[in-house]
Order: C-alpha cells, then structure tokens, then sequence
C-alpha cells in the first residue's frame, strides 16, 4: 500500500510536467499571468501608511504527509499535519543611512496523524527580525547591522539558519554584522554572533510558555562565533568566497533541564569556495573548509577535532527554449572514526537545513537518530539533477542522489545501524514550482528515500515525505 501511494504521487508530478511540456512552442508567446498580482489603494495604503514607514505581510501554507522521516522505520508509520505561518515587517526609516527593521512571524500547527498528536497547536508569536542598520558608517563604505537578523553567507552550506530547531519558522541570528566594500567587486563580512538556545533570553514571545514552554532554538547549546568572510566577484565569469570561522559551542541550560545533550566544542574553520562559468554553457562551484579545535563528548575530557567537508556543483545550461539545465554534484563531511581518541565529525555550522543539492526535505529528517534535525553529517552524496521550464510560470526539478557514509560511527551504539555497511541509500526528489509574479509562489515537492546496507532492523524502510507550500507576499 505505501509503494503504490508514493508511486502515485510520483506520477501525479511527473504527468503534470509532462502535459505541460507537450507545447512547448507556446513558452515565449504566452503572456504574462498578473491575476495574483494585488495592487490596490488599500494595499499601497498598508504598505506606505506614513512618511518613513514601509511595511510588508506575507504568508506561507503548507500541507505535509510523510512515513518513516525520522526513524526509516515502519514502526513510526504516517506523519500528516499543516503549517500555517503569517509574518508582518516593518522598516523605519529614521535618518537617510540608518533604518530601525522589524518582522513578527507566528507560525501554528495542526496535527492530523499519528492519531494520538492530533491537536490545533496556535504556539506563539516572535520577533525573528529587530535590528538597526547604518550606511556608510564612520563615513566609510561600511554597512553595520545590530540586533536579530538574517545572514546567508556564499551558497548557505555553512551559515544561513541560527535557529534550526524550530525548523524554517524562523533563521535568524543575534549579531553584529559590518559589511565593508573593499573594492567594486570585493566586500568583506565581519560578524559577532551571540546566539542561544532558549529564546526567551532576549525578546521573549508573546504567549511564550502558554503552550510549548520546552521550545527552544539551537540544537541545544549557547553560542558565540566570529566570522570574517571574502567574497570576490572578480569578473562576469569568475569570483572566489575565503572565510574564517571560530565558534564556541556550551549545552544550555535550557537543555540540562529538559534532559537533552548539547555540544561542548570550540571550532576553528578555514575554507573557501571558487565559482564561475567556463563558457556560455558550463559553469562551477567547488568549495572545501578545514576545521580543527577541540570537543567533548558525554561531558567527560576535551579531545582535538581535525575535521573536512567539499561541496562541489558543475552544471551544463541548454538555453534552449525550455531553459533545459543538468547538474552533477559531489559532497563530503568526515565522520568520527572512534578508534582514533579524535573527534572526525565535520561541524555543520549554521548550516542545519534542508539544503537543496542534498534532495528535499526528508534528509534533513532521517540524520535525526545520529545527531539533531537536519545536523548532516559523516557522508559521502554523489548526486545528478535535471531542471527545465515547460512554461515562463513552471519550473521542474528533479534529482537523485547517492549516499554513503564516511564511518560507521553508530555501529554498536544505535539499534538499526548494521556492523559494517557504509551505504545510506538512494534519495529521489521532485520539485514542481509554480510561480506567476512577486506576489504567489507554489510547489509540490515528493521526497522518495531507499535505504542501503547502512540500516538493518528495525530500521531499513522506506521512507518518503510530500508537501505542498504556497506563499503569498504583500
């Protein structure tokens, strides 16, 4: 029964784009959608309500249905719940270079399945934006941000979410953030990050404790980093990212009184990442980081880490009529090898989301049992992908993975895990984007997960994970 539902699920997405795809002839022509454009009095009203003040709402719905995303066990069986999450933003202008930046965003949840969670959580509401920025700052090519806000650095495959345990509600940091434009292609990031786990600690929530007093943010530690980043768009065709990292990781608090286990670390990162086309078809993105530092596991001595991560894209682009694109993409993240007295495993950063060239979703889930959501880690992804636009609203993705571990550090530790298989499984996805104009996306996404020898019973099922989100911006 599981099988023919996911294999219907993927026909569903793929006789979509194959209908679409059958006139193709039509994609120039066809006229721009505008019916989901909103543009009224009322609206421009909302959005300019005084001098200096811009304000903005969006909302984002989401229908989920997954099986086996978190154990790849048939024991945990089906998973069906909605999210709905409105934001409302603001920006002050207060001075010609200095702006004050708010976003409230609450996010609540309904439960269909498992049966015994079925439940309407309404949660609470968060500041996930509030800071004050300045241009040209001491009179210098310098743009300081202070307070809560978001910070993506390069592709995100280190810095992008701040908050991952309470999923993509929120990504945000707590920091100090100098961007200082060197040359005209060159900047320099210079960013103090104070982040913790319990998000009461500073702007705490409206109705924070009325529901969910045990939510937290981090994956269970309090946090202080520096980075300096380098980013070089030295030409059209070439650009090169250089990046120094230290963060120091500490359990919270908030995490002893629950009962959970966080990070005792301190981390140093030194990487880079090259990009650029090689001609009007091909181009690349190879990227490698070095951490070494010091960890402690279970509370007992600090042992040194000496840890290394890759990630690698190179894609070939058509541009023919249906913006054909195909992809092949390697990654690598250590894993600890317990018999070296070392720590191996690669130090994910604030790079704890669902990253795309890995598939959807559900790989964020299924690390869950050898660390925290979306903490992926000890692997080895050989991944292909194929994208293409049937029409100027459509696009389609598809891409499926391979992947490995790099040491079978659970072996032993973990019921599920077996003695000496390293081969995690195949990962297909699908992603189907609907998109008219600035203001409504949707997409349909199929997540399909085959395990490999690395699991054994009770783990080893097969796993899958559909959603539908749309988002309206105003």
């Amino acid at each position: 029964m599981r099988q023919s539902m996911v294999m219907g699920l993927i026909a569903v997405v793929m006789i979509a784009a194959t209908g679409m795809s059958q006139s193709p002839a039509n994609y120039a022509d066809a006229p721009a959608a505008h019916w989901h454009d909103i543009d009224s009095d009322v609206l421009r009203a909302f959005k300019n309500p005084m001098e200096g003040l811009e304000m903005g709402l969006d909302l984002r719905l989401r229908e989920v249905y997954a099986q086996n995303m978190v154990t790849v066990s048939d024991d945990e069986g089906d998973r069906h719940y909605q999210r709905v999450r409105p934001r409302w933003s603001t920006k002050w202008t207060l001075d010609e270079d200095i702006t004050f930046n708010t976003r409230l965003t609450w996010e609540f949840w309904n439960y269909c399945k498992p049966e015994g969670l079925r439940s309407t959580d309404f949660n609470e509401a968060i500041f996930d934006i509030m800071n004050i920025q300045f241009r040209n700052a001491f009179d210098l090519p310098l743009t300081l941000t202070v307070g809560r806000q978001d910070i993506i650095l390069g592709t995100g495959w280190l810095v992008l979410d701040g908050t991952p345990a309470d999923g993509s509600r929120t990504t945000f940091f707590d920091a100090v953030r100098g961007t200082y434009q060197l040359t005209d292609t060159a900047k320099l990031d210079m960013i103090f990050i104070q982040q913790y786990d319990d998000e009461s600690k500073w702007l705490k929530p409206f109705n924070h404790g009325a529901v969910r007093d045990s939510r937290h943010l981090t994956q269970n530690q309090d946090e202080k980093a520096v980075i300096l980043y380098l980013t070089n768009n030295v030409s059209e065709n070439f650009g090169f990212d250089a990046y120094y990292m230290f963060k120091k990781d500490k359990e919270s608090g908030l995490a002893r009184h629950y009962g959970r286990t966080g990070d005792d670390q301190e981390t140093n990162v030194i990487g880079g990442r090259v990009f650029g086309n090689l001609d009007d078809h091909w181009s690349y993105s190879v990227e490698g980081a070095y951490q070494f530092g010091r960890f402690r596991p279970n509370g007992g001595e600090f042992v040194d880490q000496r840890a290394f991560g890759t990630n690698n894209k190179l894609q070939y682009s058509f541009h023919d009529e249906w913006r054909n694109e195909i992809h092949i993409g390697y990654e690598y993240l250590s894993g600890d090898d317990t018999g070296t007295g070392k720590n191996e495993r690669f130090n994910t950063m604030w790079g704890d989301w669902p990253q795309t060239q890995r598939g959807g979703d559900l790989q964020s889930y299924i690390w869950s049992a050898e660390g925290n959501t979306g903490e992926v880690s000890n692997l080895h992804r050989l991944g292909v992908g194929h994208s293409f636009k049937p029409h100027q609203n459509w696009t389609m993705a598809t891409d499926y993975n391979l992947l490995w571990a790099d040491e079978n550090s659970e072996r032993g530790t973990t019921e599920g895990y077996s003695n000496s298989g390293n081969f995690r499984g195949h990962m297909l996805t699908g992603l189907l984007t609907y998109q008219c104009c600035k203001n409504f996306r949707t997409q349909f996404l199929l997540d399909y997960f085959i395990p490999g020898g690395y699991y054994e019973t009770p783990r080893g099922d097969q796993a899958y994970f559909a959603r539908v989100n749309m988002e309206w911006t105003f």
